[in-house]
């Protein structure tokens, strides 16, 4: 079997403890390929590039058996705040 969600979460909890962290099992279930958005002040000062290979550090386990991983944003604290307040003050299309 793969890796689970839930191992997936606590894993980045852990080791990166974000504020805000979704993980999406896009594989269909069978643990393989995941989708995740990660917010932590571990980012603070690093480049996208820096931040995706920390992410991919602390799921270095993990990533023995998964063939796939989306990070669809990893940002820090401020940006995450800057980005839902834009969202907020937007008009509905």
């Amino acid at each position: 079997m793969g890796v689970t969600k839930e191992k997936v979460e606590s894993t980045l909890t852990s080791k990166l403890n974000p504020s805000h962290l979704e993980v999406e099992d896009i594989s269909g279930g069978c643990g393989t390929s995941f989708a995740l958005e990660i917010v932590s002040e571990q980012f603070e000062g690093k480049r996208l590039l820096e931040r995706h290979r920390l992410v991919n550090a602390a799921l270095a386990e993990e990533m023995k058996e998964i063939h796939a991983l989306s990070i669809k944003k990893a940002q820090t604290p401020e940006q995450w705040k800057q980005q839902k307040s834009s969202e907020v003050s937007k008009p509905a299309a």
